[in-house]
C-alpha cells in the first residue's frame, strides 16, 4: 500500500488532494509528501509524524535483521510449494522488496539451489524464470523439517515492540462525540458514556458489570469502533530463531482497499522511501473477544507440533487495541486463578512469554483489557485486584422511558404498532406478574418471539393477546410454587392495578378460561 493510500485511509488526505499532489510531482519532482504538503493538503509535521509510524521497506537483506540463510530458506519454501517461478511472484509471498528477492535468487543459485530457465517475454531481469536443481528440493525438504512456517518474512522481536510502543492505545485521544457515534444504535444511560471516555483514554482494565441481558457486552463491542487509527501488525515475528504466527485476518481487520489511488504516472523511484513495507499489514486497532471457552492455555504461545512454529496468544493479538473478557466468572479455569495471570501486564504494562526450549521474553502490554459480568464482582475478585480495576462501569438496567424507546424502536423495526395500553400491560406481567426486572433484551425477545407465533399462525404479526402473555411466559420458568393468578374478563388479572388495562384481545381469551373455570374443566 503506497503513502497516498495509507493517507487517504488514515482520514488526513482525501483522494483527490492524492491526485492532485501526484501530478505536481510529475513536473515539478520532490516527494508525494512535499507535494501535498506545498499544496496546502496536510502540514509538514502532521505527514512527517505519520511516515515516521509507517513502517519502512529494507534497503537491504542485512536491514531486515533476519540471517541470510533463514530467508533464503523461506525462499525455497515459498519456490517449492507454490510452485513459483518468476522474482514478481515470490516477491509477493515473502513481502519483500524485489531487489532483495533478487539478492536472495543470487545466493540460491551461488549454492546451486535454483537454475534460471530464461524469459518468456522480455529480457527483464524480472521476467527470468527459475527452476529448482536436485541439490535444491533436497535442501528445501530438509528446511521444512525444522520449520514448515511458510508465507511472508517475519520481522524481528526488537521491531515488533517498537511498533507496538508507537501505537499504544493511549497515542489516540477519544472524544465525547466518538464515543456517540460509537453507542448511537444503543440505548443506554448517559453516564455510562461519560464514564467510558476517560476509562479508553486512560488505557488501564476495564470493569462492565450489571444484571445480564442489559448490553455489557454490545457497550464493550461499541468500543472497537471508537478509535480511529489505523496501526501495523505483523504477519510473523522471529525470535530465537523461531518463527511465532502473529495476523489474523478474524481479528486483524484490514484498512479498506476499495479505493485505489493511480500512481503509475509517476515515477516508481520516487515512491522508494514512501513505499510501505509489506511484512506489516495495516488494519484497524484489533478488538479481540473470549469468553467462556478462555484457558490459561491460550494465553500462552501454542506450538504446532507439525509445522514446527508457534501461534502468538489472543491477548498478544489484541496489542495496540481492546481485549474484551466476556462472561466473567464462568470459564473453565477459576476467576482467581484467571486474575492472577492478568496481575502482572497490568501493573507492570510488560507480559512474558516462554518457549519450548525454555527461554522466555518480554512483550509491552499496551492493550486495554475489559471485563465484563453479570456475577458480582465482589463474589469474583478481591479487594486488592478491584483495587487495580481503576474503572467500574455499572450497566444496570434501563429505566421506564429508556426502556419505552428500545421497544418502540424495536417495534419500528419490525413495522409493529406499541399503543400505551399494550405497553402498560407488558411493563405489568415482567414487574409484577414475573417478578424480573426489566431488561434491555426484553423488548426484542418479546416482539421476535410474537413475530415467530403470528407467522407460525398465518397471520399478519400484532402485539396483542395471547401472543404477547407467550413470549412474556418464556422469560423465565414457571416456579412450582409460584401462585397461579386469577383473572376475570373485566379486569384482566385480579392483583393489577385499576390503571393498567389489558389488551382489548385478551377479554375473550380471559373469558373462556373464566368459563371452563366454572365449569370444573380447569
Amino acid at each position: 500500500m503506497r503513502l497516498g493510500e495509507l493517507l487517504v485511509r488514515g482520514n488526513l488526505v482525501t483522494e483527490l488532494d492524492v491526485s492532485a499532489a501526484l501530478e505536481r510531482q510529475v513536473s515539478q519532482g520532490g516527494s508525494l509528501g512535499d507535494n501535498l504538503v506545498a499544496l496546502g493538503a496536510i502540514d509538514a509535521r502532521t505527514i512527517e509524524r505519520f511516515i515516521h509510524r509507517v513502517p519502512q521497506e529494507p534497503a537491504d537483506i542485512q536491514a531486515t535483521g533476519i540471517d541470510d540463510t533463514d530467508l533464503l530458506a523461506l525462499f525455497m519454501k515459498l519456490v517449492f510449494t507454490g510452485r513459483l517461478e518468476k522474482i514478481g511472484q515470490i516477491a509477493d509471498g515473502i513481502k519483500l522488496p524485489q531487489h532483495i528477492v533478487m539478492d536472495l535468487a543470487k545466493l540460491a543459485i551461488e549454492r546451486q539451489l535454483i537454475y534460471t530457465l530464461g524469459a518468456m517475454s522480455s529480457d527483464s531481469v524480472l521476467d527470468m524464470r527459475y527452476a529448482m536443481t536436485d541439490e535444491g528440493k533436497r535442501w528445501t525438504l530438509e528446511a521444512l523439517t525444522r520449520s514448515g512456517y511458510i508465507g511472508p518474512a517475519p520481522v524481528t522481536l526488537a521491531e515488533f515492540i517498537d511498533r507496538v510502543n508507537m501505537q499504544k492505545p493511549t497515542n489516540e485521544r477519544v472524544t465525547l462525540e466518538q464515543v456517540h457515534k460509537a453507542i448511537e444504535k444503543l440505548t443506554i444511560d448517559e453516564t455510562i458514556v461519560e464514564q467510558a471516555g476517560p476509562a479508553l483514554n486512560s488505557g488501564r482494565a476495564i470493569l462492565l458489570y450489571g444484571p445480564p441481558g442489559n448490553g455489557k457486552t454490545s457497550v464493550a463491542m461499541s468500543f472497537a469502533s471508537v478509535f480511529q487509527d489505523l496501526i501495523h501488525v505483523p504477519y510473523a515475528i522471529t525470535v530465537e530463531g523461531q518463527i511465532i504466527r502473529f495476523f489474523d485476518p478474524r481479528l486483524h481487520i484490514q484498512a479498506s482497499r476499495e479505493t485505489k489511488i493511480e500512481d503509475s504516472a509517476a515515477s516508481p523511484s520516487s515512491f522508494l522511501r514512501e513505499t510501505h513495507d509489506r511484512r506489516w499489514v495495516t488494519c484497524r486497532r484489533p478488538f479481540v473477544v473470549a469468553g467462556g471457552e478462555l484457558t490459561l492455555d491460550m494465553l500462552d504461545l501454542r506450538y504446532d507440533e507439525k509445522g514446527h512454529y508457534y501461534e502468538a496468544p489472543l491477548h498478544m493479538k489484541a496489542l495496540g487495541g481492546c481485549f474484551l473478557i466476556d462472561d466473567f466468572g464462568r470459564q473453565f479455569v477459576s476467576p482467581r486463578d484467571l486474575l492472577n495471570r492478568w496481575i502482572v501486564p497490568m501493573e507492570s504494562r510488560v507480559d512474558y512469554l516462554k518457549l519450548r526450549s525454555g527461554a522466555s521474553f518480554s512483550i509491552p502490554f499496551e492493550e486495554i483489557v475489559i471485563f465484563a459480568t453479570n456475577l458480582n464482582p465482589e463474589d469474583l475478585m478481591d479487594p486488592a485486584f478491584l483495587r487495580r480495576l481503576p474503572y467500574k462501569i455499572e450497566v444496570g438496567p434501563p429505566g421506564l422511558d429508556q426502556f419505552r424507546r428500545i421497544f418502540q424502536m424495536e417495534c419500528a423495526r419490525h413495522k409493529l404498532a406499541l399503543s400505551d395500553e399494550v405497553f402498560d400491560f407488558i411493563v405489568y406481567m415482567i414487574t409484577k406478574e414475573k417478578e424480573l426486572e426489566l431488561a434491555g433484551f426484553q423488548p426484542t425477545f418479546i416482539v421476535e418471539q410474537v413475530t415467530a407465533t403470528c407467522r407460525f399462525l398465518g397471520k399478519d404479526p400484532e402485539l396483542k393477546s395471547p401472543y404477547v402473555e407467550y413470549a412474556i411466559n418464556n422469560l423465565r420458568v414457571r416456579r412450582n410454587t409460584e401462585p397461579r393468578i386469577e383473572r376475570t374478563p373485566q379486569t384482566g388479572l385480579a392483583s393489577k392495578p385499576a390503571e393498567v388495562k389489558m389488551p382489548a384481545d385478551s377479554v375473550h381469551e380471559l373469558r373462556n378460561v373464566e368459563v371452563k373455570q366454572a365449569s370444573g374443566l380447569v
